[in-house]
């Protein structure tokens, strides 16, 4: 293999072709939810567990950002936190998942507790804080480049849901929406920032293994999911079990 970076187009079209071949769409645990297969009690651990992943987006932003000498960079990264906390009370991507745990007949004090994540779920997630807040800046950023690969999931996720589910509607799947338009502006500055930065072959290839990295994290969460409440339907010590937490 050459020692020579790869032009423009063919470093982007790496890191495409990522979510092409292992973006977490292509999960069956999804196409079961977008399909309307999931039991009330499945999309209620799907939404319990990610709803670890949404919390910590934040504070691996905060990590990432408390090593950022650049306030350019620092300025333009910090929007990210806002999406997902708010600015207020209330607001915030955070927020909106709770209206969906609402929505899904569970009680938001529970969910926000964090009492019944599975354990490959902490295990998962807090591996992905660990490497935005340890790794090098460049693979860090392009780990956040799963982002490419959302509006897609996000636009069958809301039609799944609407068509399939009675919970489904604008006030419950409000995080998705909000999405399809906070997710581009943020990985349009994410992939210039890469492909700005990874000026030879060896920082290309680190940043094409941190976004498979991110995809695995992805990945192993709903491998998890699939694993307790699908089949063969063993729930771990500490995971959810249904009928807890209910409104």
């Amino acid at each position: 293999m050459s020692d020579r970076p790869d032009s423009p187009a063919d470093f982007e079209a790496r890191l495409r072709a990522i979510g092409d071949r292992q973006y977490h769409d292509k999960h069956p645990f999804h196409e079961l939810l977008h399909s309307g297969g999931c039991t009330p009690d499945q999309v209620r651990a799907w939404v319990i567990n990610r709803y670890y992943y949404q919390t910590r987006i934040p504070m691996k932003d905060a990590a990432f950002m408390s090593r950022v000498s650049d306030p350019d960079l620092r300025r333009e990264w910090r929007s990210r936190i806002e999406d997902h906390d708010g600015r207020a009370p209330g607001e915030g991507g955070i927020a909106r998942w709770l209206k969906l745990a609402a929505g899904v007949g569970l009680d938001p004090d529970y969910v926000r507790s964090e009492v019944g994540i599975l354990p490959a779920t902490r295990f998962a997630v807090d591996a992905y804080v660990r490497f935005v807040r340890d790794e090098p800046l460049l693979p860090a950023v392009a780990s956040s480049l799963t982002e490419l690969f959302a509006p897609a999931i996000h636009k069958n996720r809301i039609a799944g849901l609407l068509e399939h589910y009675d919970f489904a509607n604008t006030d419950t799947l409000s995080y998705f929406q909000n999405r399809l338009t906070e997710a581009p502006k943020d990985v349009a500055f994410g992939l210039q920032w890469v492909m700005d930065n990874a000026r030879t072959r060896a920082d290309q290839d680190a940043a094409v293994r941190a976004l498979i990295f991110k995809t695995e994290v992805l990945w192993a969460q709903l491998d998890a999911l699939w694993s307790a409440y699908v089949e063969p339907g063993r729930i771990p010590p500490g995971g959810w079990q249904p009928g807890q937490g209910l409104a």
